[in-house]
């Protein structure tokens, strides 16, 4: 098990790391990206009882999709914004 202040720099580490990648997405127009981002984001955030800022990320990166509603980023994507519901 690692230390409690490693686990807490790993934990602030990912969200940095989500946060550049959902920004570079976000810039390329890469909207996939910007959901896989998102997700692993609002994952992190669920985890840190930060329910509103997650569902106030996800909802708009999914919202913002009109088709492939079958793949599986997509289902997801709203599978984790079922939870935070």
């Amino acid at each position: 098990m690692l230390p409690t202040s490693r686990l807490r720099r790993d934990k602030v580490n990912a969200e940095l790391q989500f946060g550049q990648a959902l920004t570079l997405a976000t810039a390329q127009s890469a909207r996939i990206w910007e959901l896989r981002a998102a997700k692993g984001l609002a994952r992190l955030w669920r985890e840190a009882g930060k329910v509103g800022e997650a569902r106030a990320l996800l909802a708009p990166v999914l919202g913002s999709f009109t088709e492939g509603f079958d793949t599986r980023d997509l289902i997801e994507g709203r599978a984790i914004l079922d939870e935070l519901a």
